[in-house]
């Protein structure tokens, strides 16, 4: 992919607002698994620092609800208006993945970056609440960080140059991923794999001068990107 769309923002300010491997392009590619039409109310779950909640909402002309548990919105709000929009297109708002404030039936759609295996292992999360914010038919896209098969049982000495197996048990395989989302009664799987941006994403944070950037390194360069992926996630609310 060539990236328009998250190369409309410079260098910088990805730097600067990234808490991870580039959300611009993981988003972006994300959203080209699916059709979500100019106009549509999305959910940005996990929003961080507003990076992906800016590209839906001026690249792609969705109103977007940022909603993060960690960021502040005033200062997402700061950015989002230095991005040209104003809070007639984009939302921010400080909220918990467990205690979502929102109608039921309220969204389009729900999209979800890097964030979901932090609040979603337990089967239970998507059916109890997220499923039901999202009108019937709308669409649910997660890019999830994970791994190439489960190695739990024998991790990689590489992943252990940065991560605590504890760390680590938040990443997990396509197959663990499918399992969790069938037990969910009332949602369609409509597509399920590896994104093809991880590399490049990932080589994009490293470049980024963080001391979480830093603590990353020494995994990724003994080789960990052999181990990890990103799991692109396209469900649909029947």
């Amino acid at each position: 992919m060539d990236f328009p769309k998250a190369h409309s923002f410079p260098i910088s300010i990805m730097r600067a607002r990234s808490m991870g491997p580039n959300p611009l392009k993981l988003c972006e590619e994300l959203l080209s698994c699916a059709d979500i039409p100019a106009g549509s109310i999305v959910l940005d779950l996990g929003s961080g620092a507003g990076l992906t909640s800016a590209l839906m909402a001026r690249e792609c002309g969705l109103v977007v609800y940022a909603a993060d548990l960690w960021s502040d919105p005033s200062d997402n709000m700061r950015f989002f208006e230095g991005c040209g929009l104003t809070n007639r297109r984009i939302v921010p708002l400080k909220a918990d993945a467990t205690a979502l404030p929102f109608a039921s039936d309220f969204f389009d759609a729900i999209v979800s970056v890097d964030s979901y295996n932090y609040f979603g292992r337990d089967p239970s999360y998507l059916g109890t609440h997220l499923l039901p914010l999202v009108k019937r038919g709308g669409g649910l896209l997660f890019a999830i960080p994970g791994m190439v098969r489960d190695c739990h049982d024998d991790l990689p000495a590489c992943l252990l140059e940065s991560w605590t197996p504890e760390q680590l048990d938040y990443m997990h395989d396509i197959a663990w991923w499918r399992d969790n989302f069938s037990q969910t009664d009332g949602v369609e799987i409509v597509d399920m794999h590896e994104m093809s941006c991880t590399r490049e994403a990932w080589a994009d944070w490293l470049s980024c001068d963080s001391e979480y950037t830093a603590g990353d390194r020494a995994a990724v360069e003994a080789g960990a990107l052999d181990c990890l992926n990103t799991i692109a996630v396209v469900l649909r609310r029947r």
